[in-house]
């Protein structure tokens, strides 16, 4: 006999109801010979077993070395937006960029403000993102895919 105690009422759920949870690590890097100087970033990004899903070299022209870290994270956040993921964890050897995102410092530079709105903006449209500081030695894939781009640039 059925105990009304032990019976929960977990609803009734239609056919697409569910949506299931895709978790992505984002690991970014940017730089800039000459701070400003010729930019580049690098992304890399990997579903929850580790599997690297894609990886990113790309150019920025001049910028500063501040101004690349956060191209890295925006467009590791709009690549993990349209991969649909709705929690991310992002690695990044940038300790500003990773205080600031989290809210820890706050954006004193005007030139920042507009890269830090579109950072904020991504983050609330894909829900859970969550930023950590590492050291470059556990950065390397991503350094690598930076340091190619900034060549690539220079050479064009």
């Amino acid at each position: 006999m059925l105990r009304s105690a032990s019976i929960k009422n977990y609803g009734i759920f239609k056919r697409g109801d569910f949506k299931p949870s895709m978790h992505l690590t984002i690991r970014t890097d940017g730089g800039a010979r000459g701070n400003p100087g010729p930019a580049g970033i690098g992304v890399v990004i990997e579903d929850e077993k580790g599997k690297v899903l894609e990886e990113h070299a790309k150019f920025l022209g001049v910028k500063t070395n501040n101004q690349a870290e956060y191209e890295a994270a925006i467009l590791g956040l709009e690549r993990a937006k349209h991969l649909k993921a709705d929690s991310v964890k992002v690695f990044a050897d940038s300790e500003l960029l990773v205080k600031q995102a989290s809210g820890v410092y706050k954006v004193k530079h005007e030139n920042m403000k507009p890269l830090f709105a579109r950072l904020k903006s991504l983050m609330l449209q894909i829900g859970h993102v969550k930023f950590e500081h590492v050291r470059r030695e556990q950065n390397t894939h991503a350094d690598a895919l930076s340091n190619q781009a900034m060549d690539e640039g220079v050479r064009g």
